[in-house]
């Protein structure tokens, strides 16, 4: 029998799941809301819950685990306390989130980085892009870093295509981009520094916090506050005064005299001090000094809880301190995926602001454990994004649930922002980082308006659940223009199409980083006469697409048994 992948779910990311599962000629089962009971998973090969409904995932990944120990379950759960539990005794499978596996793309982008780290074969690695420094061949300006792709420049005759994989021997100008993969000494050697993150925050901003506090509660405080506690404070100095000099029998020093004038204008007297044998003008004036006192308590009380309860105040409370940042990275949108971005950006030391429409979003409560300051409003509109003081913003990440909102943000902020606005790679700027939940309309949104940096989730996360399905180890994943490659972890079965291929005789667009054997060392960028074999694990960088075509060669082709009561037919989206 020919085993089959069960795919479940509606959205763009199960429907690409599958387009690409029958591109590479695996036979699919597409999972309906009705069908579980009739679904054959015992002789699934894997079960993916790509939906986004984390109960209909959590429902068939438990029964798919129940049903077939041994089938691989690949579950998408946004729900931390479920991921974290279905992750700890899954088996074979991976559970994962999409907010987790497409946030740190968009924190490169927005931090302009041009390395990416990741480990293969227990080694670390670095993406690093850069610009070729003259006109020469990759060989004759890297040796033998490996390289990803190539971006043509301006003085190039193709500018901007892009060459995926391309051999060492290809031909570069000044001015185009490279992306290399190499070992930090590697890149070190030939002169290419991995920079390293600079966060904004500095070791005062501890006492900015304070001072930025204190500046939100003077500007937002009703201005007669001020006047009622200044009148609240000078009848009581006026009071002690005249008690530590007139009150007889017996006199009074300072402190009692303050004591007395202070419970007397809180009405909460008269224990131990009274004005009853006092001068008749002095009895009088308690009677003043009491009502006042009452008055000016009021007016206090009812400034404070003005102060406390006006709904105001939490809206302004974002705005207030956003007027004080400098070099931010501006957030739109407080869903799971923007939170996750604004956790990393946070934990690497940049100071953040976030706009958010719903005022009763639930990660609300997140941002104010990260002391993040949240502007509620409407970011089309480009007096929200001034309220975000975008003007000094570093970068400017677009990431609510609705891709025409980010679409049209990103219209507005890039009128806005003008030539700051990066429109070419290597042109320097502020980065802006669309979120495009379907890959085909961030292609074309990217095409049609000139943005460098569109994000597709779908495009990030898709490579994780189907390499996980089909046994490839995915590593990470990575961006080079609009491009996206994966890092993956192979085992050559034996017999299989690898079993003893040369290494030249791999898909071009897929680059061989590292080999790995047992009771051997670990073999850096194999040569193209190398040959693999059976029981090699091999880490290749390339498009995912090429690395799951590389990975059905090294697998075992599947019998196909002619009485297979069910057989599965190829979806159709």
């Amino acid at each position: 029998m020919r085993r089959h992948i069960v795919v479940s779910g509606d959205d763009a990311l199960a429907t690409t799941i599958v387009e690409e599962l029958n591109s590479a000629g695996v036979s699919i089962v597409k999972l309906d809301c009705d069908e579980l009971a009739d679904t054959d998973l015992a002789h699934a090969m894997a079960v993916i819950c790509a939906g986004d409904d984390d109960a209909r995932n959590l429902e068939i990944a438990l029964l798919a685990r129940k049903t077939n120990p041994g089938v691989r379950v690949v579950a998408r759960l946004g729900n931390d306390v479920l991921r974290e539990a279905m992750a700890a005794d899954n088996g074979p499978g991976a559970i994962l989130d999409v907010a987790d596996l497409a946030a740190p793309s968009v924190v490169e982008a927005c931090l302009a980085h041009t390395a990416h780290p990741f480990q293969a074969a227990g080694i670390d690695f670095v993406v690093s892009r850069t610009e070729a420094p003259r006109d020469a061949t990759l060989r004759e300006i890297y040796g033998d870093l490996a390289p990803v792709a190539v971006i043509h420049g301006r003085s190039s005759t193709t500018p901007s295509e892009v060459v995926i994989c391309p051999g060492r021997d290809l031909r570069v100008r000044a001015g185009d981009w490279t992306a290399m993969i190499g070992t930090a000494d590697e890149l070190a050697a030939r002169d290419i520094k991995v920079p390293r993150a600079s966060a904004t925050r500095t070791r005062w901003a501890g006492l900015r916090r304070v001072s930025d506090a204190a500046r939100t509660l003077r500007n937002d405080v009703n201005p007669m506050f001020f006047r009622a506690v200044a009148a609240a404070l000078t009848l009581l100095v006026g009071s002690t005064i005249l008690l530590r000099f007139a009150y007889q029998r017996p006199g009074m020093g300072w402190i009692d005299a303050l004591y007395f004038s202070t419970e007397t204008i809180a009405t909460v007297g008269y224990g131990d001090f009274s004005f009853g044998y006092q001068p008749t003008w002095l009895r009088l004036f308690s009677v003043m000094l009491m009502f006042a006192g009452v008055i000016t308590t009021a007016v206090l009380v009812a400034f404070v809880a003005d102060l406390l309860l006006s709904r105001r105040f939490s809206r302004s409370a974002g705005r207030r301190r956003v007027r004080q940042l400098r070099n931010h990275i501006i957030v739109v949108g407080l869903g799971a995926f923007g939170i996750r971005v604004v956790s990393d950006l946070t934990a690497a030391g940049y100071d953040v602001a976030v706009i958010e429409l719903d005022e009763n979003s639930r990660f609300l409560s997140t941002a104010a454990e990260l002391d993040v300051p949240v502007i509620f409003g409407d970011a089309t509109l480009p007096q929200t994004l001034e309220s975000a003081r975008v003007e000094y913003a570093r970068a400017v990440a677009v990431l609510t649930q609705d891709d025409v909102v980010n679409i049209e943000t990103g219209i507005v902020l890039r009128e806005m922002l003008g030539a700051r606005a990066m429109p070419r790679t290597n042109r320097p700027g502020v980065p802006l980082v669309l979120r495009v939940y379907d890959r085909a309309l961030g292609t074309a949104v990217a095409q049609r308006f000139g943005f460098e940096c569109v994000r597709s989730t779908v495009e990030l996360a898709a490579p994780w659940f189907i390499g996980a399905a089909m046994g490839l180890q995915v590593l990470g994943t990575f961006s080079v223009g609009q491009l996206s490659f994966m890092v993956g972890g192979m085992h050559v079965a034996s017999g299989s199409e690898l079993d003893g291929l040369p290494m030249h005789e791999l898909s071009t667009q897929t680059r061989v980083i590292a080999i790995t054997r047992p009771d051997e060392p670990v073999q850096l960028h194999p040569r193209r006469d190398a040959r693999l074999r059976a029981a090699d694990t091999v880490y290749l960088v390339g498009p995912y697409r090429e690395l799951l075509a590389t990975l059905r060669k090294g697998q075992l082709p599947q019998p196909s048994a002619a009485g297979d009561e069910r057989r599965p037919q190829p979806a159709t989206g």
